[in-house]
Parts: C-alpha cells; structure tokens; sequence
C-alpha cells in the first residue's frame, strides 16, 4: 500500500474537471472545488455580495433583472401606500357621515378622495419602482464597463446616490423633508454600526449599543414634538399634524387655552373652551386667574380617571392606523408561506396591531397625565415645563416590541429635528437657503448612497427581515469571481 502523506495529488476525471466538477465520493480539504462548494452551502446573508471570491458564477439575464428589480419596487411602494390610502378614504368616509351638512359641504366628496388616493399610490410606486430599477441598471453598467472587482467598494454606493433623485417623481413641488431626514436617520445607524465593528471608530461608537437608548431618542423626540403640538403645530409636516391632531384628540380651543397660560399670554377664548365642553355634554365655568390648566385639558373630569376614560378612546383610534402597518407586509414578506401556515402568521398581525396600538394610546393618554402632574406640583405651567412634561411620554414605548423600538423612535427623530430647525429658523436663529429648494433631494440621496453602500459591503449591520426584503427586490447582484459571466452552454452542466 503507497504511503498517504501531504503530498499524495487528487485524481479528477477529466470530464468532471471540465465540467465544474471533481470526482471525489467525500468532502476532500486539498481539493479546490470540494472546498468551493462547501463554501457556498456554509455561506450565510451577512456575506459581503461584492466580495464572495469563492462563489461559483454562473449567468444570469442583467434587463431580466432590472426589469424584476423595477415591478417588484413598484409593487412595494404602491402596496405600501394603497394600503394605507384605504384605510383612509374609509377614516374619511365614516367620519364624513357623522358630521352635520354644513361641515360635509367643505370636505372633499368619496369620489374625489378615491382618485387622490389613487394617484398617491400610483406616485409612490412609480417612485419606488424609478429607483430600484435606476439602481440595478447603475449597477450593472458599472460593473460591465469597470468590472466587478475593480468597482465592488464604491460601485453601490454611486448607484444609490444617482437613483436617490427619483423621489421627485411623488411630485415636484411636493417637499419630503421627514422622509428625507427618516433615510437620513437610517443610513447614520447603519454607519454606526459599520462604526462599531471598525477598529478605529469602535470606542467612539461605543455609546450608541446602549441597550435603551432608543427609549431615550422617543423621550427626547417627544419634548419637542408634544410641545410643537400644543405651542407651534405650524413647525411640524402637514400629514405627522394631522395624524397627532387625530390621536392627541383634543379640540383647538383647548389647545389653544393651554398654549395662552403657558405662554404666559391672557386668556382669549376662555367662553369657547365653555362652549366646547357643554356641546359635549360637560357645563363647566373656567377661572380666568387659573394657574394650572387642568380644567381646560379635561373639564370636570380628575386627571387620573381622565388618562383611563382616554386611553380607552385612544386605542380605538389606534387600531386602524396599525393594521395595515402589520397586515400589508405580511402579505409581501409572508407571501409564500401565508398559505402553508396562515393561522400563525395572522396571530402574529393581530398581537402586533394589538400591542402597538396599546404603545400608541399609552403615548397619547399618558402624555396629559404627564403634563398635568408637573403642572399640579408647581402649581404653574410654563413652556420650558410643558416641554419637561413631554418628556418622559416616550416612557411608552417599552411597550413595543424590541425590534420595532428603533424604527419609531427614528421615526419620530426625523419630526423632531424638521420641527426645531423650524423654530429655529422661525425666530431668525438659522440662516436662510433660498438657492437650494430642493435640500430633501440631496439628504435623501447621499443616505439611501450609505444605505446601499451597506447593503453591498456591510450586510451583516441590516436586520435579517430587511435584508430579506432589498435581497428580494434588489436581486444579488453578480459576485467578482470573474471579470465577465460564462456562457449558458458552458454551464449548463455546472453544479453549483
């Protein structure tokens, strides 16, 4: 029997070798192509998609991919917004029915809503569909002209800084500073993250794995926006106004009471707060030298049993704003198992709404309990206190699931930071940029640059289910194993 050492070479069939494959009956560690193919079973989703040089590559059909890349964005983004827009038009509907002729005659007709709605959902799936197809095609040029490894560290990166501009087709005079400030958000906890695993930048990130630091981001949010509510609704986006509108639930007469003691202003409408309250039923007689404004936040009614009476109020307006946030990416992400496992898949839609409206009506309710609280034991309200009472509102959000944390206390940093910029340029604190109209075009871009940067190079900083979502719609694009694909009759009998 020859001697097995080291050195002892492989015999492959000559016809397996030309093939792709070897002719070993086991895993063989000093064979290339055993080691090639088990490297591609042990890889996982974190793997760099630009990076993988032991992947096999094999063809694939570039315009079949832009093409996919493009319908499934729009399907996304008008998917998304449709289904939102439903559950509005129908809010609408109802609402209209219950108010008086007089009102109705101002509010659009279901007609028109309907048509509105529709070319909503048409724009943003348009805009959805516009960039993922820009970036995949940006993509693809680069690769073919530049080649994939020379190009694999900053190829996504300009591919996504180039299809950034195509949210202009929701509508060219139609600003999106919170969207383009939320993206912002999301590229910086990316790059915090990518900050983190670095050996140069580790410590200084370090304070950003704080375990409940997302829980603090909604506090401090919530000063500013709570304030914004009851001192400068003006300072907030059009849609996140009236969606706090709906949810605080408070009259603007009453709103408008507490803004005038804590401004310290006299009171102006003291007899319409008076009149609000006994249209609902309350005869109440408000002192003109009050000094804490809980008669005119809940009329006769004790804090305490004011908070419960609202938070029962309040998750029944929460309910349909969480369920199609639930039900519509269940449809999309669950889309293959929906069928084989739909009990467990709609249980988790109705805990999620469940939960996350309790986290929203908790919010809502806990945020005039908090407010009324201070305001008792100083027996004063002012603005720095209003905003000291708004803050620990975001205490409620520990109700919520760990996962979905971040995602709204960024969400809510984004409306933050557009409301106290524009305080802060109200009152002449910030300079004016009159030659730059378009300023959420260019944030949006340079972050969705960083987030498909990551998406390339850095993909273990995204969470798997997001992960799972880009790699559907985005498709994995052509490793640098070779500067060009074979061709279908050279691989056709490859086995990968």
């Amino acid at each position: 029997m020859p001697p097995s050492d080291d050195r002892e070479e492989k015999v492959i069939f000559p016809s397996a070798a030309a093939n792709g494959r070897c002719a070993c009956t086991s895993r063989d560690e000093s064979c290339s192509h055993c080691r090639r193919s088990s490297s591609l079973k042990s890889s996982s989703s974190s793997c760099s998609l630009l990076s993988f040089d032991s992947y096999p590559v094999q063809d694939y059909d570039k315009l079949w991919r832009i093409f996919t890349a493009s319908v499934k964005g729009f399907t996304i983004g008008a998917g998304l917004k449709g289904g939102l827009s439903i559950f509005a038009v129908l809010s609408r509907l109802r609402r209209r029915r219950s108010l008086p002729s007089a009102k109705k005659a101002h509010m659009a007709s279901g007609s028109e809503d309907v048509i509105l709605s529709l070319k909503e959902t048409l724009r943003y799936g348009l805009f959805l569909g516009t960039f993922a197809g820009t970036f995949v095609s940006v993509d693809e040029i680069i690769a073919a002209f530049g080649g994939h490894r020379r190009t694999a560290k900053w190829r996504a990166f300009l591919a996504g800084l180039i299809a950034g501009p195509s949210m202009l087709l929701t509508g060219f005079n139609t600003q999106h500073t919170s969207l383009a400030i939320y993206i912002l958000m999301r590229a910086a906890v990316l790059a915090s993250r990518c900050g983190i695993k670095s050996k140069h930048f580790g410590r200084i990130c370090k304070p950003l794995t704080w375990a409940h630091g997302d829980i603090f981001l909604l506090c401090l949010s919530s000063s500013q926006i709570l304030s914004a509510y009851i001192l400068k609704q003006e300072s907030l986006p059009p849609t996140y106004k009236s969606f706090i509108n709906k949810h605080g639930a408070k009259d603007p007469v009453i709103l408008q009471g507490v803004k005038e003691i804590a401004s310290g202003l006299p009171f102006t409408n003291l007899g319409a707060i008076e009149k609000y309250y006994k249209s609902t039923g309350i005869d109440i007689k408000l002192d003109p030298q009050m000094k804490v404004p809980c008669s005119i936040v809940h009329g006769n009614q004790g804090c305490e049993a004011h908070f419960f009476s609202f938070l029962f109020q309040a998750y029944k307006r929460a309910l349909p704003v969480y369920l199609p946030v639930y039900l519509v990416p269940a449809l999309i992400v669950h889309r293959q198992g929906i069928l084989k496992r739909p009990h467990s898949i709609l249980a988790k839609v109705i805990l999620g709404t469940a939960r996350s409206s309790l986290f929203l009506s908790t919010y809502c309710s806990s945020a005039w309990l908090w407010t009324c609280f201070l305001f008792r034991i100083f027996k004063r309200s002012t603005i720095p206190m209003v905003a000291m009472g708004t803050f620990p509102t975001g205490l409620a959000l520990a109700i919520e699931k760990k996962s979905r944390r971040i995602e709204i206390s960024l969400y809510c940093l984004a409306r933050a930071i557009e409301s106290f910029f524009t305080c802060m340029a109200d009152v002449g604190y910030l300079p004016q940029t009159p030659n730059l109209k378009r300023a959420d075009v260019v944030v949006f871009s340079i972050s969705t640059a960083i987030i498909m940067h990551c998406y390339a190079v850095e993909r273990d900083v995204f969470r798997s289910k997001y992960l799972n979502v880009l790699d559907w719609v985005f498709g994995v694009p052509l490793p640098p194993y070779e500067s060009t694909p074979r061709k279908k009759d050279e691989t056709k009998d490859f086995d990968p």
